[in-house]
């Protein structure tokens, strides 16, 4: 009996002894790791910066705003985009939409080119009658867009700081490149001395002050069968004229000579929707077809 138990006291010492030898190397390979991994909230121990850090919302962003000071050539294909921001102080009070129906000339962008001048009567390709007011200018064939620059003011301002106020009433055909304005001699006299023919200009859309209200009038020809309009004495450029026809409106067509076409008398006599390029519309009744007669209206746009 003492020797069993001889037996089982050096067995299990011998079991002992081999965990001892077995756990002590894993023991060991966890103090080394414990060494080598670094607290999470010790500075000194956070991985160096990468190379690349992680780009900022600013430098994030698709494209930066123009300069509001920024000019618009006309013949840049960018001049004329709705994208482009507008100076403040020129900013159109119809907000982010601007002027929606507007053509290559916009509210809010100031266009480069040159003046020249010519001898006018206020009439031209717009077929305005003659006027006393000579302040009046062509507008070269890019930017008149087949007669949708017809009746806009434009402020033109010389190099000098010097400005004035025309309204479009011709247009300056291939000689005039994009931007440029063929000014009357009265008109570039207040500019600058007539004897420099040539002077770099800038130049934008206005809406003026005016106390009078737009007229009507029948192209010579016009009939119930067929009939021409045209708007005189708006304020802001017109984007578009339509006719009453049945229970709705028909939009007509405009040729570079500033007349609203019905081809087929659709609406002629009836009544007439104007809408400027800033999308406001007035309604006029009563415009009876009298061939190249001018007949007032009680109405005007909006000033902007």
């Amino acid at each position: 009996m003492h020797r069993r138990w001889l037996f089982l006291s050096a067995a299990a010492a011998l079991i002992v002894v081999s965990l001892v030898v077995v756990l002590l190397p894993d023991h060991d390979a966890d103090a080394r790791h414990a060494a080598n991994t670094p607290a999470a909230d010790t500075p000194a121990n956070l991985p160096p910066r990468t190379a690349s850090p992680t780009p900022s919302a600013r430098a994030s962003t698709p494209s930066a705003k123009p300069s509001a000071k920024a000019t618009a050539r006309p013949a840049s294909p960018a001049a004329t985009t709705a994208s482009a921001k507008p100076p403040a102080t020129d900013a159109p009070r119809t907000g982010s939409a601007g002027a929606p129906l507007a053509g290559r000339i916009r509210p809010g962008v100031t266009y480069e080119g040159v003046a020249t001048f010519y001898d006018s009567d206020g009439g031209g390709a717009c077929l305005y009658d003659p006027s006393d007011d000579v302040m009046t200018g062509a507008m070269n064939s890019t930017d008149y867009e087949s007669a949708k620059a017809c009746g806009a003011y434009v402020s033109v301002r010389a190099a000098g700081g010097k400005s004035i106020t025309v309204r479009i009433t011709n247009e300056c055909p291939g000689e005039c490149a994009p931007g440029q304005i063929d000014l009357s001699a009265e008109a570039f006299a207040q500019l600058a001395d007539p004897t420099s023919g040539k002077i770099a200009i800038t130049w934008k859309l206005v809406s003026p002050s005016t106390s009078g209200t737009m007229s009507i009038r029948y192209k010579t020809g016009s009939s119930r069968y067929w009939c021409g309009i045209q708007v005189i004495g708006h304020r802001n450029p017109v984007a578009r004229l339509e006719v009453r026809a049945g229970d709705g409106w028909r939009r007509l067509p405009r040729p570079d000579y500033n007349y609203f076409l019905s081809e087929d008398g659709t609406g002629c006599g009836g009544g007439i929707r104007i809408t400027d390029i800033y999308g406001e519309r007035l309604t006029v009744d009563g415009i009876a077809i009298r061939p190249n007669v001018v007949q007032p209206t009680r109405v005007q746009f909006a000033k902007r």
